[in-house]
């Protein structure tokens, strides 16, 4: 089995491999494809493994910013993960995986995510359960009242040129929010996104919103507000439609302000579709990852990382003042962390649940205190890939 980067003629057998793993797509569909990974062929983000000429399994890696605690890391989010059917059940799906690992740190991003079709293969290969995308359901009459306190707020469309504002408008909002999770696409992404003739996108100064018909309802991507006064503005906005459409379905955050704006809620519709993460690099990604303010830690972990041993051995993770690092040492007792764990840990999962579920064993109570103290997040993304 030889894994290489695809290639433009690769790319009807990738289609034809897509088609057998997930269903067919659209004429449009696969032309808005084609667009949207041509570039990533030759910057080595879509690799294959071949046996002889013939494609047996692919895996893009897209190049995303994520914010953790409000600090912008790179992270390449896995997509596209393909075997073919007479090939599963062969270790292929091992195999494009590992090299999935090496290619995302070659490409320099220090962590990684995807949704999972399965989840054994991912957790096998150091990816674990870490946060979710939640849609919630809302009539639209309901957000139609939310206009009031927010009539001052300019709101105007996007397009394709809008994409460098718009990318620097959810930096500035991610960051005064202290989120944790969600990303945001290149440019040359937003600007294919923007263009899309069905959508309806419309920014402000400190927010954005981009929504589209869905049938008789409205479907929401996602509405991300710096204020009370934009929330309320890009929302009413989507309730404009309450004479046509009867309900809204949208993207949130888990503590979106728009639940707390709502006049009636007693229960909460929401789904959620859940995604793993995986520490790439784990100094690097804690040295760039926020941290409270509030909060010092002082501690030894051990790390096991088979698909990446220069993650693996005795960590001292050090947190002060907002920021943190990760020091290798000697052993020095602590607890000890399966990749997996730690990447959970990472983002925001206690470690009453990691102790439970066998990814950290030995340490003390002070020391999972002092950990989940330092992590506690609530890890969400409002995007799919």
């Amino acid at each position: 089995m030889d894994i290489r980067d695809l290639t433009a003629d690769d790319l009807d057998a990738v289609l034809d491999n897509r088609k057998r793993a997930f269903g067919p797509l659209s004429g449009g569909d696969a032309e808005t494809w084609r667009k949207m990974v041509a570039p990533f062929l030759p910057e080595g983000r879509y690799i294959g493994a071949f046996d002889g000429s013939r494609l047996v399994a692919t895996a893009r890696i897209n190049a995303y910013t994520q914010w953790w605690h409000g600090r912008p890391m790179s992270m390449g989010g896995v997509a596209g993960v393909t075997v073919a059917p007479e090939d599963r059940g062969r270790g292929v799906g091992r195999l494009i995986m590992r090299a999935t690992i090496d290619r995302a740190a070659e490409l320099g991003h220090v962590v990684s995510a995807l949704y999972p079709a399965t989840t054994p293969l991912y957790r096998g290969m150091g990816w674990e359960h870490a946060g979710g995308l939640s849609r919630t359901t809302l009539p639209t009459e309901t957000l139609r009242a939310l206009g009031a306190g927010g009539a001052d707020v300019k709101l105007r469309r996007m397009g394709p040129d809008d994409a460098p504002e718009l990318i620097a408008t959810m930096g500035r909002v991610y960051a005064s929010t202290r989120a944790s999770g969600p990303l945001c696409y290149d440019e040359r992404t937003w600007r294919l996104w923007l263009a899309e003739e069905d959508d309806f996108c419309y920014i402000a100064d400190d927010g954005f919103v981009i929504y589209r018909w869905s049938g008789k309802d409205i479907e929401v991507d996602g509405c991300v507000a710096g204020s009370e006064a934009t929330t309320r503005a890009l929302w009413s906005l989507v309730g404009t439609a309450s004479s046509i459409a009867k309900s809204v379905t949208a993207c949130v955050e888990p503590q979106d302000p728009l639940l707390w704006l709502i006049r009636e809620r007693s229960q909460d519709e929401i789904r959620q579709t859940r995604w793993m993460f995986r520490l790439i690099d784990l100094p690097a990604a804690v040295a760039r990852r926020g941290f409270p303010a509030g909060v010092s830690l002082d501690a030894v972990v051990h790390v096991e990382d088979a698909q990446r041993p220069s993650n693996s051995g005795s960590w001292r993770l050090e947190v002060s003042a907002g920021s943190g690092t990760a020091t290798a040492v000697a052993d020095g007792g602590g607890p000890t962390f399966t990749v997996g764990g730690l990447s959970a840990l990472f983002a925001g999962v206690p470690t009453a649940t990691l102790r439970r579920t066998g990814l950290v064993t030995g340490g003390s109570a002070e020391d999972d205190e002092a950990l989940d103290s330092a992590f506690r997040c609530a890890a969400y993304m409002i995007d799919y890939f």
